[in-house]
């Protein structure tokens, strides 16, 4: 089966100089550079995109808008959109910046052993690549690299789903030399879509056997 790659920019964009989601944002760092996640985001799912077609491989960002369109409208616009391509293998990714204090990367899926744990691999696999020096933030526990969590974006969609935490917008280092730097966010794209090149390899080979 082809792929086809859902793309979710987590959060809202900037309309008019008005970042559209409360909170979501670093602070204001000592050069005077500020994050705003949904601005991050979207930056990430349009290099994706971008990168993706440039490979062949059919995908769309299901939030094109800059405004913060709700949970479950996302949900119900990925889902939909698989309807409109029954003989496609579909997965969604959903890019966020992560905050709270910490650093490196961590990805999630919803709870129990599915095919999107078989995504999730292949990004972390690729980001230790294209990351060697930072930390992976991985729960083995179970077998596998990723987190498990309930979160709506995965347990609500009908196909392969992953959320992306990259790096983390409250720790200055992280969020002035990788998040918000172009070199930085160039490196972010390439690790999603090498996994999802990965992860459709993956399939081809499955495929023929």
């Amino acid at each position: 089966m082809k792929p086809f790659i859902l793309l979710d920019p987590g959060h809202g964009g900037i309309i008019n100089g008005i970042y559209q989601t409360a909170g979501k944002r670093s602070p204001l760092w000592s050069n005077g550079k500020q994050l705003f996640e949904g601005e991050f985001n979207r930056a990430i799912t349009q290099g994706i995109s971008q990168t993706l077609t440039l490979h062949g491989i059919e995908n769309k960002i299901i939030v094109p808008e800059r405004e913060d369109i709700s949970l479950r409208t996302r949900v119900n616009r990925a889902n939909h959109l698989a309807t409109q391509y029954p003989h496609h293998q579909c997965l969604l990714i959903s890019v966020h910046a992560n905050a709270g204090g910490g650093k490196g990367f961590e990805i999630y899926t919803s709870r129990g052993q599915t095919s999107s744990d078989i995504v999730a691999d292949h990004i972390t696999h690729a980001f230790t690549q294209v990351f060697p020096n930072k930390p992976l933030r991985s729960d083995y526990s179970d077998g596998d690299s990723d987190k498990e969590r309930g979160f709506y974006m995965l347990r609500k969609t009908h196909m392969a789903a992953v959320l992306t935490e990259n790096f983390f917008m409250d720790n200055e280092i992280e969020c002035c030399l990788i998040l918000m730097s172009p070199k930085g966010r160039q490196k972010i794209i390439d690790y999603h879509v090498q996994g999802i090149l990965a992860w459709v390899e993956g399939g081809r080979q499955g495929n023929k056997g």
